[in-house]
C-alpha cells in the first residue's frame, strides 16, 4: 500500500478538486424537503458532470473508477464541504450496485439512469422492531397469490421513507425452514396502495427515520430480484457493495480544522479556549486519530482492488471513526458551553447551530451499520480468532 498518489491518481484528485470548486452549490436551508430539492438537482449535476456512479461500470452509466480514485473522489468532496447526499445513498450505494450484481435486464434498463440522475429518491426496508442486526429474524411476510406478492407488516427505521419513490424490501415468503430460507427481495413502488408512513422524529429535531406499515401491499412478482425465497443472497450483496471507497476520515479532518478554528476564537479566562492546554492536547490527539483513519481507509481499499473483498479493516474503520466523531462532538460543545447547544442556524458557520445538530445526530453513528457491539465482535473473531460465544 501507498499512501502517495500515483500520477493518475494525482491527475484524478486535481481533476476532482477543481470541478468541485466550480460547481460545489451553495449550502441550503435545513429543511428537509429543500435538502431533498438539493440533492436532486446536485446529483443531476454530478451526472452531467460525469460524476455520478463514479465506480458503476461504464456500461450502466457510471465512471468506472477505482477503488482507489472512488476514494479519492470522496476525499475531495468532503474537504469541498459538498452538499450531504445520504437521502440519496440507498439508491446509489446499495440499490444500483445491487441491481447491477443481481437484477434483471428490464430492471436495470428501468432503474439505474434514474437513480443516477437524482430523478427517483430510494428508502431501504430491512430492519423490524424485532429484527435489527440480526436481519434474518425477519417476520414481514410476503404471501404469494398468482403473479403478485402481498405483503403485511412492519419495517422500522427506514430512512426518507417519506420522501422515497421505490423501496428495497425484505419479506418471508416461507417459513418453513431455517431463518436465512425463505426470504425475498422486492422493488416496491411507495405509492402501492396499502403502505402506510409514520415519521419519527429525531432528538435533532428531524425526522428522516420512519415506520412503514405494508397492509396487503400487491407487488408484482416481475419486482423480485434474484429468486423467491432466495433473497438472503441478494441481501448479502447488498450489504456488501459498498467496496471499500468510504473516507470519513476526510470531513472529520476537515471538523477538527474547524474545531481548532473555534477554540481559538472562543473567549476563555484573558486568552481562548486553545490556551488551554488539555483542549490543545484532546485537538491534537484528534489530529493524529483522523491520521490514523485515513491510513486504516487506504489499506481497507487497496484490500478490496487486490482481492475484491473487504477485510476486517472495513469494521476497524466504522467502530474508530464513530467513537471518534462522538468525541469531536463532544469538545465542541464543551468549548462553546450551553450556547452550543441549539440546534439552529446556518451547517457552514462552525458556532452557529451546527456543531449542536452534529453532537446529536453522532449519537447514532456507533449504532447504524453495524453497532460498534457487533464491530467488536467481528474483530474479536477475525482478527484475534476468538471462539464465537455461547
Amino acid at each position: 500500500m501507498d499512501l502517495k498518489d500515483s500520477p493518475d491518481e494525482a491527475r484524478f484528485r486535481a481533476e476532482a478538486r477543481a470541478w468541485l470548486a466550480a460547481h460545489r452549490p451553495e449550502p441550503a436551508a435545513r429543511s428537509a424537503e429543500e435538502q431533498v430539492a438539493l440533492g436532486r438537482r446536485w446529483q443531476r449535476a454530478l451526472y452531467d458532470g460525469g460524476w455520478a456512479g463514479l465506480d458503476w461500470p461504464r456500461e450502466y452509466g457510471g465512471r468506472g473508477a477505482t477503488v482507489i480514485e472512488s476514494l479519492i473522489w470522496n476525499e475531495e468532496y468532503a474537504r469541498a464541504w459538498a452538499p450531504d447526499m445520504t437521502q440519496l445513498a440507498v439508491g446509489l450505494h446499495l440499490t444500483g450496485p445491487t441491481l447491477i450484481a443481481c437484477g434483471a435486464d428490464w430492471q436495470k434498463q428501468r432503474f439505474l439512469e434514474p437513480i443516477l440522475k437524482g430523478d427517483e429518491i430510494w428508502c431501504q426496508g430491512f430492519s423490524e422492531p424485532g429484527a435489527g442486526s440480526d436481519l434474518a429474524a425477519l417476520r414481514t411476510r410476503g404471501e404469494i397469490q398468482g403473479d403478485e406478492i402481498v405483503v403485511t407488516g412492519q419495517k422500522i427505521w427506514t430512512s426518507f421513507a417519506r420522501y422515497a419513490d421505490w423501496c428495497i424490501l425484505v419479506v418471508r415468503t416461507d417459513a418453513s425452514g431455517s431463518k436465512h430460507h425463505g426470504l425475498t427481495f422486492l422493488l416496491v413502488d411507495m405509492q402501492t396502495p396499502g403502505i402506510r408512513i409514520r415519521p419519527l422524529r429525531e432528538m435533532t429535531g428531524h425526522a428522516w427515520f420512519n415506520e412503514v406499515f405494508f397492509d396487503e401491499a400487491r407487488i408484482p412478482q416481475a419486482n423480485v430480484v434474484g429468486e423467491i425465497d432466495h433473497g438472503w443472497a441478494v441481501v448479502m450483496t447488498t450489504l456488501d457493495v459498498e467496496r471499500g471507497s468510504s473516507a470519513p476520515h476526510a470531513k472529520l479532518e476537515v471538523e477538527v480544522a474547524r474545531l481548532v478554528a473555534l477554540a481559538r476564537r472562543t473567549p476563555r479566562g484573558r486568552g481562548s479556549a486553545l490556551d488551554d492546554p488539555g483542549i490543545r492536547d484532546r485537538l491534537a490527539a484528534f489530529a493524529s486519530e483522523v491520521r490514523i483513519l485515513r491510513v486504516t481507509a487506504y489499506r481497507n481499499a487497496s484490500r478490496v482492488q487486490e482481492t475484491g473483498q473487504p477485510g476486517p479493516e472495513g469494521s476497524t474503520l466504522k467502530l474508530s471513526w464513530s467513537e471518534l466523531n462522538q468525541r469531536v462532538k463532544d469538545l465542541a460543545l464543551e468549548i462553546l458551553g450551553p450556547a452550543g447547544l441549539v440546534p439552529e442556524g446556518d451547517p457552514l458557520a462552525a458556532d452557529d447551530g451546527f456543531w449542536a445538530h452534529e453532537l446529536l445526530w453522532a449519537r447514532a453513528g456507533t449504532i447504524y451499520a453495524g453497532t460498534s457491539e457487533v464491530q467488536r465482535n467481528i474483530l474479536a473473531r477475525r482478527v484475534l480468532g476468538l471462539p464465537r460465544g455461547g
